[in-house]
């Protein structure tokens, strides 16, 4: 991630999983969205430059399709968009959902840190 994202640092990337947490904690998701989530995020800002205004919607975008993975009742886009006090719309986060989909070519299943514990 280092060498591609040129906003983006390390500690950045620790500030968005924090918030993550919380937002899962919020919604009572199970942990392995969680756990999914990260990977997403990890997987797709080691290949794709994101502007430092836009990991927060990334981060979004990668719970809503860990969400929609792992849960029975996700959370709806609008949730997820009034979490991030309506910073982005929902056609935004939709749009990142799709962007994160097709660089990841729809292959979601990989082995998290929670399989190993």
């Amino acid at each position: 991630m280092e060498q591609v994202q040129r906003d983006i640092t390390p500690s950045m990337r620790a500030i968005l999983i924090d918030w993550l947490v919380e937002v899962s904690e919020e919604y009572k998701l199970v942990p392995d969205t969680l756990y999914l989530t990260v990977s997403l995020i990890d997987r797709f800002l080691s290949h794709n430059v994101i502007e430092k205004q836009r990991l927060q919607l990334v981060g979004v975008s990668c719970m809503l399709i860990a969400s929609k993975y792992e849960e029975i009742c996700a959370p709806r886009v609008e949730e997820f968009c009034f979490i991030t006090d309506n910073t982005y719309t929902s056609g935004e986060v939709l749009k990142m959902e799709r962007k994160i989909l097709n660089f990841l070519y729809f292959q979601l299943s990989v082995p998290t840190t929670k399989t190993f514990l």
